[in-house]
């Protein structure tokens, strides 16, 4: 099944024009052909081509499902972004099949990328959602520095993985099911000292992800991947 990411579907019956082009020039689909839509906030919808045109496809909407496979839980992951581009993408392709919400870049005193190209992971996340038959987008957020981010209140669970020796249990054990929760990842050399004294401070929870000495996009993968397995998602 072949998706196409249509965000006002529900309001313009037309497809944006770099996927009208994909329908029409690569698939070579015509009017009658039917084609599956989602619109990145959990609408699925089924629409028949009225006119093929290579920069605004017109369709009609045949049927619509507006909580298409809907997730028992929220998975924020606030990770700080790997020194390659390459694994930073790797990730965000990966943590969207898995199922994730929200992607915040955090800047921390340890980072070595300090600019990030939201534009492109957003393309990235929309190939994602088609690839692995999603209909949620999750939000990708600007790079953000520590400080602001664990100053916003905590609406949510927070955690955050450190490689500090510390009494943590592991967030496999204490993973919490059918909440909306929010997974700090730190940079290759790791959180600071005091960024986890401040995480700390606002009441976010230490947590192992196992004994593993893991990359920052591997650890980001292990806590998505975990936290769909405890909510039976994956």
């Amino acid at each position: 099944m072949t998706l196409f990411y249509a965000p006002d579907i529900s309001k313009t019956p037309f497809l944006p024009e770099e996927e009208s082009s994909h329908c029409c020039r690569v698939l070579r689909l015509q009017q009658g052909d039917n084609v599956h839509i989602i619109d990145g906030c959990g609408g699925f919808y089924l629409a028949e081509i009225l006119d093929s045109h290579p920069k605004h496809t017109h369709v009609k909407l045949l049927s619509a499902d507006h909580a298409f496979e809907q997730r028992p839980y929220r998975l924020h992951l606030a990770i700080a972004p790997t020194k390659s581009n390459e694994r930073m993408e790797w990730l965000v392709e990966k943590a969207v099949e898995i199922g994730i919400d929200c992607i915040t870049p955090l800047l921390c005193a340890r980072s070595e990328r300090r600019v990030i190209k939201t534009e492109r992971l957003e393309k990235i996340a929309v190939a994602a959602c088609k690839q692995s038959l999603k209909a949620c987008l999750p939000q990708i957020e600007p790079l953000t520095p520590f400080n602001r981010f664990i100053a916003q209140p905590a609406a949510n669970r927070h955690f955050i993985a450190h490689c500090y020796t510390s009494e943590k249990p592991l967030f496999s054990v204490i993973c919490p099911s059918c909440e909306a929760i929010v997974v700090m990842i730190g940079p290759e050399g790791d959180f600071s000292e005091e960024e986890v004294r401040l995480a700390m401070m606002q009441g976010v929870q230490s947590i192992s992800l196992g004994n593993s000495r893991l990359r920052t996009e591997t650890a980001g993968i292990v806590a998505c991947h975990t936290v769909a397995l405890i909510n039976g998602w994956a």
